[in-house]
């Protein structure tokens, strides 16, 4: 840690930099009086860094929970610190044009009227998404309800929809330990999350694109706003784009390069992002954009000023993807697996010296393993790991070898007192999967995550630790349920409302079924077949006519999605065997949502 420029105070200085207001007091609710925001609970960060938080991530946290109106350049501004993004506004001839308009429509209304309150009543006149994750479009309804373009990149839609679809419930289960809820915002507990402090849980909308991004180069101009758009798919979303605003000089870089390490997979489950297109965008960036700008901001942290400042910062930020991804192709091509790579792989001195290629979202330990993961999958390659038992019978096994929970429990207290955490974690995991009954070891392994926790640089690594300590004590956190707007689901494909179907099929309850379902949507003109065949659900848009199905439904998508939520059948015609509906819902299985983690 001394060899960290600690004494560097630039990023406070552009963090501060621009600042007119603040929310006051920095608490939002829902209309019911829920708290879905209070950014006022990280006034700790005030302080001087305790022995119980990283410095490193102290220092993130406290730039991060940073909060109000500020202006970047004349025309452009930010508000920061009221939900996981930030949102920007460009004023145009007429009014304001938002790009990325957080996560929850509540955050994103109060985010508006802060900006009102010191620029004046204008009307929203455009919206941008720069990808589909959610916290950069939930928030649409609350700054229009429609009416005015709203830009996305090709293909945003559909991911948008697909990053919470098909493993939404397993996603939102490690969503709670990624982003600790539930942990006390204290020197002891949540201490933010790299990319801000935390996700609002307020109501989700999702209003549709109007105007699609195809190409790197294409301009749009909205309320006369100039906008010039570069593509950058692959990096940190599947559909994702950076911005030039030639008339302010200013250049958004959405979440291709911001003030920390990003994560190549996030640790709640994501497609594996791929750092050598990410490296390749950065460098057409700073060729093709970054020429023309005198400031560049991104969708979460803070901007960066002067042609200087912003050719070193993308420099960096691409050298950084690059490495990560050349370097653990380099060795996993030596043989070395994940975890080998892991532990070999350290950034270049200049990286490691600059703040936002530090680990605190992202970290150069899980990216190189995501980076295997997407070259090589799960299987190192060694035949002993090919049919392992799973985690708590292979649990059972270890204990009775090493002697039984209490001698596994006497070992790892020793691999403690010599300050090996890691693999006291190994080996209490085991003891308490082998027996969770075992207080002693539950107890222990709590204290070991805690201190785990309290040592990382990292905030998921942080948050994952600490909620583990936490349900290991108090028994499992439920995720927070989120309000839904009924546009979200409006929004899906019908071949994705099919999808929803067929991962819910439960295979051997359903492998002796067979039927086939005709739905006949006559608001769009379509049909489609959904066939039970071997415990699979098979979708066929158009199905062969000369083939008849068991059962006929003639409905509206509206009503086929009222359908698949559970809404029943009132108002669908139906023609042919109407127990063939019933008997598909038979074999649909649920989601559990508060599944375990740290125990059996």
């Amino acid at each position: 840690m001394a060899d960290l420029p600690f004494r560097d105070t630039g990023d406070f200085d552009d963090a501060d930099r621009g600042f007119i207001a603040k929310l006051d007091p920095g608490v939002i609710k829902t209309a019911d009086g829920r708290v879905i925001w209070d950014v006022d609970a990280y006034d700790f960060l005030h302080d001087e860094c305790p022995e119980t938080a990283h410095p490193s991530l102290w220092r993130q946290a406290r730039l991060s929970a940073r909060q109000g109106l500020y202006e970047v350049t004349p025309g452009v501004y930010q508000v920061r610190g009221l939900d996981l993004a930030n949102m920007t506004l460009v004023e145009g001839e007429r009014g304001v044009v938002v790009i990325d308009p957080l996560g929850s429509v509540e955050c994103a209304a109060a985010a508006l009227k802060l900006y009102r309150a010191h620029r004046g009543e204008r009307p929203v006149t455009g919206v941008v998404y720069t990808h589909p994750h959610t916290d950069h479009y939930g928030g649409g309804r609350g700054v229009t309800h429609g009416g005015v373009p709203i830009l996305a990149a090709a293909g945003f839609l559909e991911h948008a929809v697909a990053e919470s679809l098909y493993a939404g419930p397993a996603r939102a289960r490690r969503a709670v330990y990624m982003y600790g809820p539930a942990l006390p915002r204290s020197p002891e507990g949540q201490l933010g999350s790299g990319l801000g402090m935390t996700v609002a849980p307020g109501t989700r909308s999702l209003l549709p694109p109007t105007l699609e991004i195809a190409r790197t180069g294409q301009e749009e101009i909205i309320d006369g706003v100039e906008l010039l758009f570069q593509l950058t798919p692959g990096g940190g979303a599947p559909a994702e784009l950076s911005i030039l605003l030639p008339a302010h000089r200013a250049l958004f870089l959405a979440e291709n390069a911001g003030r920390g390490q990003h994560a190549v997979l996030s640790l709640r489950g994501s497609a594996v992002r791929d750092p050598r297109a990410w490296a390749r965008h950065l460098d057409e960036a700073l060729a093709l954009l970054a020429p023309h700008a005198d400031v560049a901001l991104a969708a979460h942290h803070w901007p960066t000023w002067g042609g200087d400042g912003i050719a070193g910062h993308l420099t960096r930020q691409r050298d950084l993807y690059a490495y990560l991804h050349d370097q653990t192709l380099r060795l996993l091509n030596k043989g070395l697996t994940a975890a080998e790579i892991a532990e070999a792989v350290r950034l270049p001195p200049e990286l490691e010296q600059t703040w936002h290629a530090r680990g605190h979202h992202g970290s150069t330990a899980h990216n190189v393993k995501a980076v295997y993961q997407r070259y090589l999958g799960w299987f190192d390659g060694n035949p002993a790991h090919l049919w392992e038992h799973p985690p708590k019978e292979s649990a059972i096994r270890y204990v009775d070898c090493l002697g039984g929970g209490a001698a596994v429990v006497a070992c790892a207290r020793r691999y403690i007192g010599e300050n090996d955490l890691r693999f006291a974690v190994q080996l209490l995991n085991h003891a308490v999967f082998a027996d969770e009954g075992n207080k002693e070891a539950r107890d222990l392994l709590a204290e070991v995550y805690t201190r785990l926790g309290h040592g990382a640089e990292n905030a998921a690594w942080r948050n994952f630790y600490l909620m583990a300590a936490l349900e290991l004590t108090d028994g499992i956190v439920p995720a927070t349920p989120e309000r839904t707007a009924p546009d979200v689901l409006a929004a899906l494909s019908v071949a994705q409302i099919f999808d929803t179907l067929a991962v819910r099929v439960d295979g051997p309850r359903a492998w002796h079924e067979r039927l086939a379902i005709d739905w006949h949507l006559t608001d769009l003109g379509e049909r489609h077949r959904t066939t039970l065949s071997n415990g699979a659900l098979i979708h066929q848009p158009n199905p062969p006519a000369d083939v008849p199905p068991d059962l006929t439904l003639r409905l509206t998508k509206a009503q086929l999605v009222g359908l698949m939520a559970g809404k029943g059948v009132e108002g669908v015609e139906r023609e042919g065997d109407t127990t063939a509906l019933k008997r598909l819902v038979a074999v649909l299985d649920h989601p559990i949502p508060d599944f375990a983690i740290v125990t059996a």
